[in-house]
């Protein structure tokens, strides 16, 4: 027998039974269970990068628990239910691909012809914009979360502004102003100004974030698979320098070089 969502309800709402339930999780309130949130979706990220999906429905499972006692708790304070949850993403996924559902209904799927994917992006984010001066928000950036990872929340910023004409044309613009940063932040190295050089880093790191965008690449996910690899390559040295008896401590810049580029041919 296979459990169904109806049963994670269940369950979840036996954890919180007040007489029977579980203590910690009685205990547990929105703000208390957002780090345990992100680090599921991290933990969902981890696993597809490195294509573990035997362990994806697992981590999966992790994360919709999040979600569905997100749900218990407001149905509980009588704010909205998991289907409350349900029709609102249903609601705007309907509205946010016209070229799916012209008139943003089930019935009207099939009477529209595909578009381009550039066109896509650009319908969805009109859609967007659109949905934030219907609530009435004024400032672009209001929305964009301020606890997302600093290059992910980099990126999300550059995008909004790339839709009111604040983005370099092409990614020569973008290549010259890193050249330009990196001269600024050596400069700010050579005056030993603490507070410029932390800035001009800033600059520096923000308009990598930008060559990213323009590669289409997510800069989070870069950076993160870039550690990943490092971390394992390092790793590889550690256990070759010592099958090799040499004591990283005190060996020579050549020997270190020579354990790296061995740890390389073992990661390719």
């Amino acid at each position: 027998m296979m459990y169904q969502l109806d049963d994670l309800v269940r369950l979840i709402a036996c954890l919180r039974d007040v007489e029977y339930g579980c203590p910690w999780d009685r205990e547990q309130s929105f703000q208390s269970i957002v780090p345990f949130t992100l680090e599921e979706a991290y933990e969902v990220a981890d696993v597809v990068e490195r294509q573990a999906f035997d362990e994806l429905p697992s981590e999966l499972g992790d994360l919709l628990f999040q979600v569905v006692f997100y749900a218990r708790l407001a149905e509980e304070q009588s704010l909205f239910s998991l289907q409350h949850v349900v029709h609102a993403i249903v609601v705007k996924l309907l509205a946010r691909h016209p070229h799916v559902f012209p008139d943003a209904t089930f019935k009207s799927f099939g009477y529209e012809t595909l578009t381009s994917l550039d066109e896509v992006n650009s319908q969805w984010e009109e859609k967007k914009i659109g949905e934030r001066v219907q609530r009435g928000q004024l400032d672009l950036f209001d929305d964009v979360p301020r606890l997302l990872p600093a290059l992910t929340r980099a990126q999300k910023i550059q995008k909004r502004a790339k839709h009111i004409g604040f983005d370099w044309p092409d990614l020569g613009g973008v290549i010259e102003k890193i050249a330009e940063e990196f001269d600024e932040l050596k400069q700010a190295h050579q005056a030993n100004k603490t507070d410029a050089i932390r800035e001009e880093f800033g600059d520096l790191i923000f308009t990598v974030v930008s060559l990213a965008r323009h590669l289409n690449i997510d800069s989070e996910q870069a950076l993160r698979l870039a550690t990943q690899k490092f971390e394992s390559r390092i790793g590889h040295a550690i256990e070759l320098a010592q099958v090799q008896g040499i004591d990283l401590m005190a060996a020579t810049a050549n020997e270190k070089q020579g354990l790296w580029d061995q740890a390389k041919k073992l990661d390719d």
